[in-house]
């Protein structure tokens, strides 16, 4: 499109250029599925009306069923990055997903330390893919030096608990308030936590989503439980968030929000290849089918880990 030399940016003349939706860094890695990683966050931050900033972290082997390598970017190609986009765009926001290594961890915490003001959301997948000393290193790091500048960590209930308890030994699982009392103690606000198994009820199952602080549960979504295996649900959720955080909405509503939209998304998903379900972060722009007898009903899930969750129950009505 051919910019219109018409238009003036010039306060008080008439012809002003239209402002800037909220703009989202994304520091995560490439995933060639377009399911999660950075694939996932632009379109769920596009999605919700504002701008993508993504900044690649690491290139992932995968298929839509499993990581199979990954390629890590080098610190100083990640800091640049961001450091020309920083000097140029006002940012609203923040989303960190996967960073790749250590190394990574520690050098996009440099770079958060220089905007403390601007509203965090962090993303716990599941690492379990990576070798042993590589997992350790990486949520060591990521726990030291990425948590304290966090406002809501998001993550599936069981991979936050191994990351955040991981000495838990009680017959019960721990709540939401002692994963987010956990969190605090390394200076994180809020814990979104999915994926909390409830009793179930004659045959049906169901899973609770909730948005917690050291004082308790503040909000959150029950959904029944239907057996589905979905790919980027996390990173859709996360990135939604961030992106409804930096345009100014309220923490609340916002979780509230980002929930239903991640919902409706999995309800419209779809299987590209032979691996997992894909959420569809644009089906509010697709026409409803003639033939739906259903229209207006939407699912959801709790959301999976990426890279490597492969399991993940869904809403049903």
């Amino acid at each position: 499109m051919t910019p219109d030399p018409t238009r003036s940016a010039v306060a008080g003349e008439d012809n002003l250029e239209p402002a800037a939706p909220a703009c989202v860094m994304c520091f995560n890695a490439a995933d060639p599925t377009g399911a999660g990683g950075l694939t996932g966050d632009i379109a769920a931050v596009t999605a919700m009306g504002a701008h993508p900033l993504p900044v690649v972290t690491s290139v992932l082997m995968r298929d839509t069923a499993q990581v199979f390598d990954q390629h890590v970017l080098d610190t100083d190609a990640v800091v640049e990055q961001s450091r020309y986009v920083l000097e140029d765009v006002t940012l609203a926001g923040w989303k960190v997903g996967f960073l790749g290594s250590a190394e990574n961890v520690s050098a996009v915490a440099e770079i958060l330390s220089d905007y403390s003001d601007v509203p965090l959301v962090a993303y716990m997948p599941s690492v379990a893919w990576l070798e042993e000393d590589q997992q350790q290193s990486y949520l060591d790091a990521f726990r030291e030096l990425i948590l304290p500048a966090t406002e809501v960590l998001v993550g599936n209930h069981k991979t936050l608990t191994d990351f955040l308890l991981p000495e838990w030994d009680s017959e019960r699982p721990p709540s939401a308030r002692e994963l987010a009392v956990a969190a605090a103690e390394h200076g994180t606000r809020y814990v979104l936590v999915t994926g909390i198994l409830l009793a179930s009820k004659g045959n049906e199952q169901f899973i609770d989503n909730v948005l917690a602080g050291p004082q308790g549960a503040l909000t959150g979504e029950k959904f029944e439980r239907f057996d589905a295996s979905f790919l980027g649900s996390g990173d859709t959720l996360s990135a939604a968030l961030a992106a409804l955080l930096a345009a100014g909405s309220e923490l609340q509503a916002a979780v509230g929000e980002a929930l239903s939209f991640l919902d409706q998304a999995l309800d419209a998903g779809f299987r590209p290849g032979m691996g997992n379900i894909v959420p569809d972060r644009f089906f509010w722009a697709l026409p409803p089918a003639e033939d739906e007898a259903g229209a207006g009903e939407d699912g959801s899930e709790p959301p999976a880990d990426e890279p490597g969750d492969t399991g993940s129950p869904r809403r049903v009505h």
